[in-house]
């Protein structure tokens, strides 16, 4: 397979993420434009949470705060995708997604898209880094490779 032309991992012409309406996730794109990977914590019991809610998980306060993380993490679990789910994608496969734990984070997870040959052997606990892809559009994008 031939390395990618383009900047960005993916094909142009996917749908753009944007933070949602009510603001839950602005802390989160914010920071992926500083190049920075946050992930929720509550500032009453200390626990990490992510996806973003309004409230812990763990004791329901609503004091919940972004809290800056290394960015190294290690691969959970993985997924090689051979059929394209948006037509966009109908070229690009296939593509590895990645569910990453984040040790500094009381290993939440995080899902993204594993950079490099999608042929690759994958291992189970390999370390991965958050890599920030920014895209024309005006978003950042956090995918993963192997260190």
């Amino acid at each position: 397979m031939a390395e990618k032309q383009s900047p960005c991992y993916l094909p142009e012409g996917l749908p753009a993420p944007r933070a949602s309406r009510d603001g839950l996730d602005t802390g989160f794109w914010d920071a992926t434009h500083r190049h920075e990977l946050v992930v929720q914590r509550c500032a009453d019991c200390k626990t990490f949470q992510f996806g973003p809610e309004w409230i812990c998980h763990r004791c329901r306060s609503g004091n919940l705060k972004w809290h800056k993380v290394s960015g190294q993490g290690r691969i959970y679990s993985w997924q090689r995708v051979w059929h394209p789910v948006h037509p966009a994608l109908k070229d690009a496969c296939p593509y590895v997604i990645v569910l990453v734990e984040l040790p500094d984070a009381d290993n939440v997870r995080m899902v993204g898209n594993l950079l490099g040959s999608p042929r690759e052997k994958i291992e189970i606990g390999a370390p991965v880094e958050a890599v920030f892809e920014d895209h024309k559009e005006g978003h950042t994008l956090i995918q993963w490779r192997t260190v």
